[in-house]
């Protein structure tokens, strides 16, 4: 395949700004196209106070002044540097909206914001001279920038011959604003092409992608079928439905070069398949970090997740007392998120301080230590787009226990022990009884040291990398360019 010159636009990307799964897959993905020799420019905000301390950065261009909301607001550019094979990236560095806080706000400022970053991305091209044939752009965020190379002039001559791809992360989150936010942004003329939005003077960014864009993905084959159901399409099922001949679902790739524990530094032991004393080493170091008392024949249950419902958090604060009543598992749970969700699991750790450790908030270092020191790692979500966390849990010899949905349906096969196929716990009903029944499975499994190593080996033994899933973006690519649009 001849080099393509690709743009990968989004909120966030590894290693320079994460909240999530997002940055994951847009470093570990534009990684690879560019490792295959393909032309990558990823262009995210300037995030000052969350960018690594040694990152070098270099300007780029002019500065731009643009009118937003009655204020002057005031961008340019600057790069990393990047060796021959590796992605490029750009920053939009903007004081007034990315010098301080987090990667997200809430309310018009974070329309504003992303709406910047939309733009800022089409005028750094124009800055640098480059033409992308594929314009990647990644949920709501940035979702205008479809609309922007179709409907704005100041773009559509740059960008005539360039095909657009949107991928849908978390339909969930799908960016609604009123419709002054755009014309105040300095877009009246991609407003006005904006309608037939739920409520006329709203605008739906998420819908606009998916009207504009040249083709859509989502991330695993079963949730593009579930997000053109009512259950799982929040409201969008109608406008995929229609559009169903441009959609496929591709399963996200785990980035395995920061995710092995052959050459994790952030473990307290290496290890891999066959010789996995190194993780009876990280087991034993997380209980001690976290003051926790588990014997060798009780598993540990590991949780890396945000706390909102759709993770099936509440499931897991409902049935996790009486198995750490019963001294059953020991369990470690890693994240942040709704409060209410936050003190149930404090609530948990306050009634069984040896058995239960909950750190609140997000740390990628603990991340890893509690995938590579688990035994178990439970994902119940009500509805999990692809998911991430049970493929790095694989790789490290730390079984999943999860809900047959979206990309945990598409990674994990619930192990039979006649057969010795399998690599983890699915439960189906998103309910208190189905992950009680996946935790009793998987904890007797633990209890028969041969269907354990078993388990074990046939969840290394996957390969989930970009490696494979990367060519299966790049025949999209090819597709959209020869002029196949379905």
């Amino acid at each position: 395949m001849q080099a393509l010159r690709i743009l990968q636009v989004a909120a966030e990307a590894t290693p320079y700004a994460k909240a999530g799964g997002l940055a994951d897959v847009i470093g570990g993905l534009s990684a690879e196209l560019a490792a295959q020799g393909h032309d990558v420019r990823v262009v995210v905000p300037n995030y000052v106070e969350l960018l690594p301390d040694n990152l070098r950065l270099h300007p780029v261009g002019d500065e731009h002044v643009v009118e937003i909301a009655g204020s002057s607001i005031t961008f340019s550019f600057v790069r990393a540097e990047a060796s021959p094979g590796e992605p490029l990236p750009y920053f939009v560095h903007c004081p007034d909206f990315f010098g301080t806080g987090g990667i997200y706000s809430s309310g018009e400022e974070e329309a504003q914001r992303f709406l910047l970053l939309c733009r800022a991305a089409l005028q750094l091209c124009h800055d640098v001279e480059w033409a992308p044939q594929i314009l990647h752009c990644h949920d709501w965020h940035t979702g205008l920038s479809p609309t922007l190379i179709r409907f704005d002039t100041r773009y559509s001559r740059l960008f005539a011959t360039t095909s657009s791809v949107l991928t849908i992360h978390n339909i969930g989150y799908q960016g609604i604003f009123q419709r002054r936010v755009v014309a105040e942004a300095g877009l009246g003329q991609v407003a006005e092409s904006l309608h037939g939005d739920v409520k006329p003077d709203d605008v739906n960014f998420l819908r606009t992608a998916i009207r504009h864009a040249d083709a859509m993905t989502t991330v695993s084959p079963t949730h593009a079928q579930e997000i053109r159901t009512e259950q799982y399409g929040m409201g969008l099922q109608d406008d995929l439905n229609r559009r169903a001949h441009r959609l496929t679902g591709i399963l996200n790739g785990a980035d395995y070069r920061l995710w092995d524990p052959v050459h994790d530094q952030m473990i307290p032991a290496r290890f891999g398949p066959g010789r996995l004393t190194g993780k009876a080493t990280c087991r034993h170091e997380l209980l001690r970090e976290l003051q926790l008392d588990a014997p060798a024949n009780v598993p540990v249950l590991g949780m890396v997740s945000r706390l909102v419902d759709h993770k099936g958090i509440d499931l897991a604060a409902l049935v996790l007392p009486e198995f750490l009543e019963d001294n059953r598992l020991a369990c470690v749970i890693l994240g942040d998120g709704d409060s209410e969700l936050v003190a149930a699991l404090r609530e948990i750790q306050t009634r069984f301080p040896q058995r239960c450790g909950f750190v609140a908030g997000y740390d990628e270092a603990l991340a890893h230590r509690i995938i590579a020191g688990s035994d178990l790692l439970a994902v119940p979500s009500r509805y999990e787009p692809c998911g991430l966390t049970q493929m790095y849990a694989l790789r490290y010899g730390t079984v999943p226990v999860v809900r047959a949905t979206g990309g945990l349906a598409d990674t994990i096969t619930h192990f039979d022990p006649d057969t010795g196929q399998g690599n983890g716990a699915v439960f189906l009903d998103a309910d208190p009884g189905g992950l009680r029944w996946a935790l009793n499975t998987s904890a007797g499994w633990f209890q028969d040291r041969g269907d354990w190593v078993r388990l074990q080996a046939n969840g290394m033994a996957a390969d989930f990398s970009w490696r494979r899933q990367a060519p299966l973006y790049l025949r999209l690519y090819q597709r959209l360019l020869d002029g196949v649009r379905h």
